[in-house]
């Protein structure tokens, strides 16, 4: 499985093994479609219904973004409503704490690749990173990535840098790339803190093009995707997705 999710028909990325943030952000920034196509449309709200989770199907047809990502809870009708559209489903896994049991991360994966889930965004064990517990962080991860691939699903590994330190970021980065991301990802949204330019090009920078790079949490304009796409970013994750098509002229 590859490691990167670029653009379909263009390799404008990638450079001996580097990633070329501002080829890759012009080219997405071309079209709304292909902005689109870079897009997990997002509903993980606490409080969302099975109404909002279908208008957020319906949507992600309609527009064709990267993936629709809601809570495991709604993943079956998610699936339901986007087999055979080409859309695949996103679900949130030992999400928004980084707390959960190996097992119970390993049994989320599981059931939802056996729904039919093609991409699990999972929260790193944030208090063993800080803690130093680093063989934990990578047992961890490791696992959730060994259901995730054997299932063939990509796994995005969520840091909440928000909560980091600059070598908890880098230490907690290259953990997650040696135990099997497929992506590294900046934030849950639900941390009192959400992507930086900043945080997304040291991601980037540790990265290379190893693994993807997603930028969510806060991301609600066009503007503030252009800053994540040309800061590094391949996968912004947005719930104001329309809107910011919208704005580079989809209708």
């Amino acid at each position: 499985m590859s490691a990167i999710t670029p653009i379909q028909a263009s390799d404008l990325e990638f450079d001996n093994g580097t990633f070329d943030s501002a080829a890759f952000a012009a080219q997405t920034l071309s079209s709304w479609q292909t902005l689109a196509s870079v897009i997990d449309h997002t509903l993980l709200k606490p409080d969302a219904t099975s109404e909002q989770v279908k208008s957020l199907c319906d949507e992600a047809i309609r527009y064709r973004f990267a993936c629709a990502m809601v809570n495991p809870v709604w993943a079956s009708t998610a699936v339901g409503i986007l087999s055979g559209t080409g859309v695949p489903v996103g679900v949130v896994i030992g999400f928004p704490l980084g707390a959960s049991l190996v097992s119970t991360l390993r049994q989320e994966a599981a059931a939802l690749t056996r729904l039919g889930v093609r991409e699990l965004d999972m929260v790193i064990p944030i208090g063993q990173l800080k803690s130093g517990n680093h063989h934990a962080v990578h047992h961890t991860v490791h696992a959730a990535s060994t259901v995730a691939h054997q299932n063939g699903a990509l796994l995005k590994v969520i840091l909440e840098t928000t909560l980091l330190t600059m070598a908890e970021k880098l230490r907690g980065g290259e953990i997650a790339i040696q135990a099997g991301a497929d992506f590294l990802k900046t934030s849950t949204g639900f941390a009192g803190g959400g992507a930086t330019p900043a945080d997304v090009a040291l991601l980037r920078g540790l990265t290379g093009a190893r693994t993807g790079v997603k930028a969510s949490g806060g991301i609600r304009t066009l503007a503030d995707v252009r800053s994540m796409l040309e800061a590094g970013a391949n996968r912004i994750g947005a719930s104001a997705s329309v809107a910011i098509v919208r704005e580079l002229g989809a209708d």
